[in-house]
């Protein structure tokens, strides 16, 4: 289509408003905070890269946050690909537990998994204090050893699920012709299989690092005198904001730039490796017998366990008695309950209102963006395109600042309001929404929409009336995870929150902070069921997919 019947058509003008406002509350608070970032920071001297490049403590910061990132993805890598490989490829007893794994990575917000892990492993955690009556000590969980050992327990399911789906995905054939030219069964795996697969492992592996890298939570809780990118950018923030917000500026722009290298390096390593499989059939999987299958079924069972001990942890932590710091295990009340529906409801309230509006917002922008990048490309559709995929390469936090920095004063003041926890729901959560929504797209034939043209229905009504139709299962999908995924959002409203606007998450955070275990348990367990209701309506009632493009 020329341009100036590009320019005519009313996709054209709902592109260009889509890239407007994405522009202002997405590009505009990035190129905001990069241009604050070589400013003259105050009496320093110099600017804020050169302060960072020459202070131990940021470069430290950085190379720990690296270390962090490599650590765990090896450890991911190390507990997701072998699972992958065992459930795709044998049954044995218990293997259907494995399908709660996926459902863990939604359900168990990760304030709320470095939280129970304290309460079990801590200081004065139950575990710790188990075995320190029976004079075994274990190393502090502060530090190192909890921040690999959390953020890998977390962050393996990603692998894991990558993985799965290209194996089952690859045909077996391929490997079946290796093995009738002689080639042995772990040869061929490793000739055929492993090559095909690894694109999918990389990738999975890589996002593990760019989540590493942007995680706030497990950071701050249990970082103890770890110095991390996101701590230090977050309180960069807190300590400078009003005065000197150029080295905020500088972290977050740090941040971005090793996400976006990470996420460069990845297309770079895919691109050099790439098998196309356009048909076949899976294997079909080996049941196993005896001893293997009992290993492999006790493997399965503790790696289940360990994902959802967060989750047994927060219930039996909701309902246990405690004075202050101190929990009594094993001593049972509904005081924690009570006190948060009775005597502190405002951040459950919060929360559903914040999310419940952004989640409305991101449906119906996440909708018609997909449908235009899809079926009605114009000119600015890669604009588009490319703008709606920038919050991948963003953490919460350096979001968060961007927007506090770009609307704390001016024509446009957001700061201090809910409509800016609003915005970042909406911008963090985006990419989610639309890579949802545009899942049925690809499959809905031009020609059906044509054909109602044809017959006289407008096209803004024959998007209403033939393609919205199909696309309402892909719709509801996204709803789901960007309510879910919204709802237990940490790191940016935390930036952009002000008082008498905390949500759960933040509500939890705080009480963290404060040690006070049993009372962070009980919203931790509200926020849990706010996330596991929708999912189980949606999967049982109406059978939605959820998962089905994660």
């Amino acid at each position: 289509m020329s341009l100036p019947r590009q320019i005519g058509s009313v996709w054209f003008w709902l592109t260009a408003a889509l890239v407007g406002l994405l522009s202002l509350f997405l590009l505009y608070p990035l190129v905001n905070m990069l241009a604050s970032s070589f400013a003259s920071a105050g009496g320093r001297g110099g600017s804020g890269w050169g302060i960072f490049l020459s202070d131990p403590r940021y470069l430290t910061a950085l190379g720990n946050t690296v270390l962090l990132g490599l650590l765990v993805t090896l450890g991911a890598a190390l507990i997701g690909v072998p699972l992958a490989y065992f459930a795709a490829r044998y049954n044995f007893p218990g293997k259907t537990l494995i399908a709660v794994l996926p459902l863990t990575t939604l359900v168990v917000p990760e304030v709320i998994a470095a939280q129970t892990w304290l309460m079990m492993f801590g200081n004065n955690g139950l575990i710790t204090r188990s075995l320190g009556d029976v004079g075994i000590a274990i190393p502090s969980f502060y530090g190192w050893f909890g921040l690999t050992t959390v953020m890998t327990f977390i962050y393996y399911t990603y692998v894991y699920i990558g993985t799965l789906a290209a194996i089952r995905g690859f045909d077996v054939q391929l490997e079946e012709a290796a093995q009738g030219l002689g080639t042995s069964p772990n040869t061929a795996r490793w000739k055929v299989l492993v090559p095909v697969v690894m694109p999918a492992v990389l990738a999975s592996c890589l996002l593990v690092f760019t989540l590493v890298v942007g995680n706030f939570a497990v950071a701050t809780i249990l970082g103890g005198r770890v110095a991390l990118l996101s701590v230090i950018t977050y309180q960069a923030f807190v300590s400078e904001m009003g005065s000197d917000p150029v080295m905020q500026s500088t972290l977050a722009s740090v941040s971005i730039g090793l996400v976006a290298a990470v996420l460069f390096l990845q297309r770079w390593i895919v691109s050099r490796g790439r098998y196309e499989i356009t048909m076949g059939r899976g294997a079909k999987p080996q049941r196993l017998k005896g001893l293997s299958a009992l290993l492999l079924a006790l493997a399965a069972s503790i790696v289940v366990i360990i994902s959802l001990l967060p989750l047994f942890t927060v219930i039996a932590g909701a309902f246990t008695r405690a004075r202050g710091p101190v929990m009594r295990w094993g001593e049972w009340t509904t005081l924690n309950m009570e006190r948060v529906f009775l005597n502190a409801p405002d951040p459950i309230i919060n929360t559903l209102i914040f999310a419940g509006i952004a989640t409305l917002i991101s449906v119906v922008v996440s909708t018609l963006a997909s449908y235009l990048i899809v079926k009605k490309r114009t000119v600015l559709t890669p604009a588009l395109d490319y703008i709606a995929s920038l919050p991948l390469a963003l953490s919460g936090t350096v979001l968060g600042i961007g927007l506090v920095m770009s609307f704390n004063t001016g024509w446009l003041t957001l700061t201090g309001t809910a409509m800016i926890i609003v915005i970042a729901y909406v911008i963090r959560r985006l990419p989610f929404g639309i890579r949802n929504a545009s899942s049925t797209l690809y499959n809905v034939p031009n020609s059906i929409e044509e054909a109602s043209i044809s017959l006289g229905v407008p096209p803004v009504q024959s998007f209403f009336k033939v393609v919205l139709p199909i696309m309402v299962p892909s719709i509801a999908a996204a709803a789901i995870l960007v309510w879910t995924t919204t709802v237990s959002e940490l790191s940016a409203s935390i930036v952009v929150y002000s008082g008498g606007k905390e949500t759960m998450p933040i509500q939890i955070f705080r009480l963290i902070d404060s040690n006070l275990m049993a009372q962070a348990s009980a919203y931790g367990l509200v926020l849990v069921v706010t996330i596991l209701l929708p999912i189980i309506i949606a999967t049982t009632i109406f059978k939605i997919d959820v998962f089905a493009s994660r």
